[in-house]
């Protein structure tokens, strides 16, 4: 007899940051087939490879249900984007399930990808392409093999319905795993709307769950800075290291925790 997954969530975004994220549901999936399924990143989380590999994984990663624990939302965040500064963003086709504390400690998010509109949408329809998808999936897990920080795929999906670009493509959802999706973008956000507090608690949250280690200093908000900036420069040079090009490093895909981020 499978066991049911369970993901023992524990939300701290959703409890500490009102104003950064709205809460909302995935749309159905009409037809999901479990197309990938990441063992390895399964037992890494400390879930049950087996009881995510089923029916009732599938309906999970489908966006068909909801586990016990998880409080879906769609994040808020703003960005400048090839050049312009675009004051309201968000996720528009992606739902932060929760968060749950690896066998290293760690603290990770789980994120469905391409599971339908959000407040964020922007007229746009939430879903993502298969082609996408698995672009993401193989490319952030080449890039983990490689030694450099990104986020990886727990699982890939298919709808089993069409989306429509320029033309019909068969419909998918990524899992998604990162250290967190805190962007720079999230700092724009809070910066745009001119609420220093909001800001403030952002960068509290930030400094607990990322970098830790500043909390200590004379300025912690300034060695906070300057630790996502050494960061993402060290992030960069190993993009450089390999040839990787990042075709849309605009600041709502540079990630606080140093991450490599948004495959396309």
């Amino acid at each position: 007899m499978t066991t049911k997954p369970h993901f023992n969530f524990d939300n701290s975004f959703a409890r500490s940051l009102e104003g950064f994220f709205v809460s909302c549901q995935a749309e159905p999936a009409v037809a999901p087939k479990l197309l990938q399924f990441n063992h390895e990143l399964a037992e890494e989380l400390g879930l049950d490879p087996v009881a995510l590999d089923s029916e009732a994984g599938l309906a999970i990663f489908s966006g068909n249900v909801t586990p016990e624990g998880s409080e879906p939302l769609a994040q808020a965040y703003a960005g400048h984007q090839f050049g312009g500064f675009a004051s309201q963003l968000g996720d528009g086709r992606a739902l932060l399930l929760g968060e749950v504390i690896d066998i290293q400690k760690r603290r990770r998010d789980i994120q469905l990808k391409g599971s339908g509109r959000t407040p964020f949408s922007r007229g746009g329809d939430g879903k993502a392409a298969l082609g996408p998808v698995l672009r993401e999936y193989l490319v952030g897990e080449a890039m983990h093999a490689l030694g450099i920080p990104t986020t990886r795929a727990l699982a890939a999906v298919s709808t089993g319905e069409h989306v429509y670009r320029e033309t019909p493509l068969p419909g998918a959802i990524l899992t998604r795993v990162a250290a967190s999706h805190i962007r720079v973008g999230t700092f724009e956000l809070g910066a745009a709307r001119g609420d220093v507090d909001k800001v403030r608690k952002l960068a509290d949250y930030a400094i607990a769950r990322h970098y830790p280690d500043t909390a200590n200093t004379e300025n912690p908000y300034l060695a906070f800075f300057e630790a996502v900036a050494d960061a993402q420069a060290a992030l960069v040079a190993r993009w450089m290291n390999i040839g990787f090009i990042h075709g849309v490093m605009n600041t709502d895909n540079m990630t606080i925790s140093g991450e490599t981020i948004d495959y396309g």
